[in-house]
């Protein structure tokens, strides 16, 4: 799940700013400040006791120019290509999705290690099979993954083939690694120490 969209901490580089949330009805004073917590964190040098779990996305406004950043579930690992893998929860329409279009991002933090990134889309059948392995990996989530995920989608997501075929159409995911890496066999993000 991209957790910096979905819960949409997306600052602009001031800690404690206006969080954007999806849809009408925001979450009380303590669960913002929960879903804020892993921005404060990266900016403050602290983001490595999320572990791999998360990254933080530092990326450049399409229209403002203003520097944001989203934490971002880590959804997948590709430890031949080095590259870390996230959704975009909110599908095409997040803000960090549109921006990465527009110009690249700035810099990826993951666990302790950062990088300039290039990004790609995945492919349909790459993207179901990082999903499918995502849900493997956390399958005491579900119960609560699942809800989430309908809310998201606007349907009911029960993990099926063919639900998770349409769930990828609807919310792409998107491959980091470091920039330098891209046409090159050296550089690659070190994921060998990485979860996955």
């Amino acid at each position: 799940m991209a957790v910096g969209e979905d819960v949409a901490a997306e600052l602009d580089g001031r800690f404690g700013s206006p969080v954007k949330w999806p849809g009408k009805a925001k979450p009380g004073r303590l669960l913002q400040a929960l879903f804020r917590a892993p921005v404060w964190l990266y900016g403050h040098g602290l983001g490595g006791l999320l572990g791999n779990r998360f990254l933080c996305l530092t990326h450049l406004g399409r229209r403002s120019g203003r520097r944001y950043r989203t934490v971002l579930e880590v959804v997948g690992i590709d430890r031949d290509l080095g590259e870390v893998m996230v959704i975009a929860g909110l599908g095409r329409a997040s803000d960090w999705f549109r921006n990465i279009q527009a110009q690249p991002a700035r810099e990826v933090i993951v666990g302790r290690r950062r990088f300039t990134p290039a990004h790609r889309l995945l492919t349909e059948s790459e993207a179901i099979a990082v999903m499918a392995g995502y849900e493997r990996r956390n399958r005491v989530l579900l119960p609560v993954l699942r809800p989430v995920l309908r809310k998201l989608l606007g349907w009911t997501y029960d993990g099926t083939d063919v639900a998770r075929r349409r769930l990828v159409r609807q919310l792409p995911i998107v491959a980091f690694r470091p920039r330098a890496a891209v046409g090159e066999s050296s550089g690659h993000l070190d994921v060998a120490n990485l979860g996955g």
